[in-house]
């Protein structure tokens, strides 16, 4: 593998294996710099979402970078204030113009089930979900997909949709497996994104293992999570506004976890690591 190296969604569009992310970049310099610098190290994939206040900075950043928009893949999410076909048509228009761009490359509901509303979610997602798919038609989204969903709320999309989901974006890592959910992802040709690969870092700083694994592989821990994620064919989204980091974090595709080492760190647990619920509301 590379950093180039892609997969294929359901409707064939490529889709760059690692990600760079945003999430709580909202200064306007470093977002906009560590685009840039993402792309310099050879990220083509960037992602963002309306909850994360950025867009105009992430769009600046892709203009600035240099490289021709068709050779960028650009994600973004629905905030989840913009359920509801209407709301979610106008707001996905929006944020193109935020980010200054004809189309997106990827575009996600973020959440399945929202918080303090009284709304029937399935019903709300079979409407929101009718905003992309129409979206989708017109050219404005190259490609659709789910965030945070897991079985139940994929079920619904799919026993009431036009056009099945490409992408369902979840929680990954060691610790964190949600193997049904990514099981029932593949089941209906979805592919996976691992959100927050590096989440338990600190948690497996103190482990013997884990620590020969980074003297025999001359790599980090995150660099071994990183790794782990790709292996296990997820499209992984790692995040820093720290140019040495940007690279560190790129640097993954010049060697490879044995299946005993593979094994290992799925089998991690980690007693005081949120876990998520399926129907987490936020």
């Amino acid at each position: 593998m590379s950093l180039t190296d892609t997969y294929t969604l359901s409707n064939d569009t490529k889709i760059p294996a690692l990600g760079y992310g945003t999430w709580q970049v909202t200064n306007p310099e470093e977002a906009i710099q560590g685009v840039v610098d993402a792309v310099n190290e050879g990220y083509r994939h960037i992602d963002t979402a309306q909850m994360y206040k950025n867009e105009e900075y992430i769009g600046q950043g892709i203009k600035k970078c240099g490289v021709p928009r068709n050779e960028l893949f650009v994600t973004s999410k629905l905030n989840n204030t913009n359920h509801g076909y209407d709301k979610a048509r106008q707001t996905i228009l929006e944020s193109l113009e935020k980010l200054d761009l004809d189309y997106l490359d990827l575009f996600l509901i973020h959440w399945p089930v929202v918080k303090d509303t009284d709304l029937d979610w399935q019903q709300d997602n079979i409407d929101t979900w009718r905003a992309l798919e129409d979206l989708y038609d017109e050219g404005k989204l190259k490609a659709i997909g789910v965030s945070n969903f897991a079985v139940p709320h994929l079920k619904n999309i799919v026993e009431n949709c036009r056009i099945k989901p490409m992408v369902n974006q979840i929680r990954l890592h060691p610790g964190v497996l949600q193997k049904d959910t990514v099981e029932m992802s593949h089941n209906e040709n979805m592919i996976v994104e691992a959100w927050s690969p590096l989440s338990p870092l600190k948690h497996m700083k103190e482990d013997a293992k884990v620590q020969t694994m980074c003297t025999e592989y001359g790599k980090s821990i995150a660099q071994i999570l990183l790794r782990w994620s790709l292996q296990h064919g997820y499209v992984t989204l790692t995040k820093s506004v720290h140019e040495e980091r940007i690279k560190e974090n790129a640097d993954i595709f010049d060697f490879e976890l044995s299946t005993e080492d593979m094994k290992y760190l799925d089998g991690l647990e980690f007693e005081d690591l949120d876990k998520p619920d399926d129907f987490e509301k936020r």
